[in-house]
């Protein structure tokens, strides 16, 4: 089929054999070339919620402990550090 988009060459190695054949058994009916393409975009999606969920912890994180220094460094702590190292 005449196409302006990269095509992709992927040699069958034994794990994606397996892989496209329990693909197989969740998507009947659909060729190999169809099942690499539908796990492709199965697997992008997976990745999207985990980074999601990532994003999420740090984000909590950041929420639980924002504030627990404060108070901890006075005014002028700073530029009292900077004084006691040498020139």
């Amino acid at each position: 089929m005449p196409t302006t988009r990269p095509r992709h060459l992927v040699t069958e190695t034994d794990a994606l054999a397996a892989a496209l054949d329990d693909a197989a058994v969740l998507w009947p009916g659909l060729s190999r070339p169809q099942l690499l393409a539908r796990l492709a975009l199965e697997g992008h999606h997976a990745t999207q919620q985990v980074h999601e969920e990532q994003r999420r912890r740090r984000l909590d994180a950041v929420r639980k402990h924002s504030g627990a220094l404060t108070g901890t460094y006075g005014p002028g702590y700073l530029e009292h550090a900077r004084d006691e190292w040498p020139a």
